[in-house]
C-alpha cells in the first residue's frame, strides 16, 4: 500500500513534468535559397615527363645495334661484332699459337684504346691497320686480368678510340669464349 500511495501523490507531479515540453520550433518563412554551385572539379593533372636527357657516362648510354657472332678453327678463334655479318665494327681474335688477343676496333686510327668495363678503365696502346678498312688494333698477352674484366662485366663494355664514337657492346658469351679459347 506504501507504493499506491506514493504514486498517488506524485502523480500530479508527473503531469506538470510532461506539461514542461515548449512549443514545436517555428520554421521561419525564409525565401527559397538558389541551387548550390557545383563545384568546379579540375582537370586531371597529366604528368609531364621531361625528356630523358643524353647519357653522358658510357654505362647508362644503350649499347650499338648488332649481334656477336663467333667462329673457331684450330688457329684462330674470333668474335665478331656488327649489325650484320659484313658490317663488323669490333672484333676480339685470339691467334693460340702465340696466345694474344687482338681487340680491333674498325674505322679508327693509332693512338690509345680505352676500354672500360663495369670493373673501371684500362687503356692499351693501339697501332694502325688499313687492311682493308682502317682500324685499331690492340694486342694483349691471354693472361692479361684485364680480359677477365671484359668478360665479366656487367652487361657490356665500351671501346674508344680517337676518331669515332665510342663503342658500347653487350658482354655476351662469345667474347669470354674467344679469351677462354686462348688461354687454353
Amino acid at each position: 500500500m506504501r507504493f499506491t500511495t506514493n504514486l498517488a501523490l506524485a502523480a500530479p507531479f508527473l503531469i506538470l513534468l510532461g506539461s514542461c515540453v515548449g512549443p514545436a520550433p517555428r520554421q521561419a518563412n525564409l525565401a527559397p535559397s538558389p541551387a548550390p554551385r557545383p563545384i568546379p572539379t579540375p582537370a586531371p593533372i597529366q604528368p609531364t615527363v621531361p625528356p630523358a636527357p643524353l647519357a653522358s657516362e658510357w654505362q647508362y648510354r644503350a649499347t650499338a645495334p648488332g649481334d656477336w657472332r663467333w667462329q673457331s678453327d684450330a688457329a684462330i678463334s674470333v668474335a665478331r661484332f656488327g649489325p650484320t655479318a659484313a658490317d663488323t665494327r669490333l672484333t676480339i681474335r685470339c691467334d693460340r699459337a702465340a696466345r694474344r688477343v687482338s681487340i680491333i676496333r674498325t674505322g679508327a686510327g693509332q693512338g690509345t684504346m680505352t676500354i672500360r668495363t663495369s670493373y673501371g678503365a684500362t687503356s692499351w696502346p693501339a697501332t694502325a691497320s688499313t687492311s682493308p678498312t682502317p682500324q685499331a688494333v690492340a694486342v694483349r698477352a691471354a693472361a692479361d686480368t684485364a680480359l677477365d674484366q671484359i668478360a665479366y662485366s656487367r652487361g657490356k663494355f665500351a671501346v674508344e678510340v680517337a676518331g669515332p664514337e665510342p663503342l658500347i657492346v653487350p658482354a655476351w658469351p662469345e667474347v669470354s669464349r674467344v679469351i677462354e679459347d686462348c688461354r687454353g
